[in-house]
């Protein structure tokens, strides 16, 4: 599977995200020379545990989210976070889990926006709302870069590629820029071989910034 990098919008000081950004960063994808490709949607949730005994709440993981990747439609992933966990499942857990009502969804955000093709790289560039709800919450961008699927050797060209992609913002003058937080893979004992697991992994890292962003006082472990 080739690799990906999944970035998020960190706004400047005393700045928050706006739709005007999103459509800044889209028209810098296009003014590259990005093409449209069509739509892409990943929604995380974060489900807590349906317990009777609510003393038995402290032994249930708190970061026990889901998430379900446009690119394996059959799939869905699990993480916890604080202990470093991520699973893979059969798509048919969710009515699994539904019918055992031993874990309840309690919010859902879609990262959802637009895929572009760029030469050998494929940018996914969107916005993070709760689900049935319009209210902005991040801007994430996926880049993926389709010849190579291990995480050492495509640093390089990722790392150009990011620059590049800087600079191109940077021209916008926009209040904030992109940035890439790099989860240790080896702690949930994924390989350098990039994965779908890879992928849950990141997205789980992403929002654990834009919660730190929208709520500076919450500490985020990484």
């Amino acid at each position: 599977m080739p690799i990906k990098w999944v970035l998020h919008w960190q706004p400047n000081a005393g700045t928050t995200v706006n739709s005007q950004i999103l459509n800044e960063v889209s028209q810098c994808v296009e003014s590259v020379k990005g093409v449209k490709e069509g739509r892409w949607k990943a929604t995380l949730t974060f489900y807590r545990p349906n317990l009777r005994d609510q003393t038995l709440q402290g032994e249930f993981p708190r970061d026990f989210l889901g998430i379900s990747l446009l690119e394996q439609p059959n799939k869905y992933y699990f993480i916890i976070r604080g202990q470093r966990i991520v699973l893979e499942a059969d798509s048919s857990i969710l009515a699994i889990m539904e019918k055992l009502q031993s874990y309840k969804s309690r919010v859902a955000l879609n990262f959802e926006g637009v895929q572009y093709q760029l030469g050998d790289f494929q940018l996914k560039v969107g916005k993070v709302v709760p689900n049935n709800s319009e209210s902005l919450r991040g801007i994430v961008m996926e880049v993926e870069y389709l010849p190579i699927s291990s995480i050492e050797k495509s640093r390089q060209i990722m790392e150009e590629f990011i620059d590049v992609w800087r600079e191109a913002v940077s021209k916008k003058s926009l209040p904030g820029q992109f940035m890439h937080i790099e989860p240790n893979f080896a702690e949930y004992g994924l390989a350098d071989h990039y994965t779908s697991q890879h992928t849950a992994v990141q997205y789980a890292t992403v929002l654990a910034q834009l919660i730190a962003t929208v709520h500076p006082s919450q500490q985020v472990r990484n």
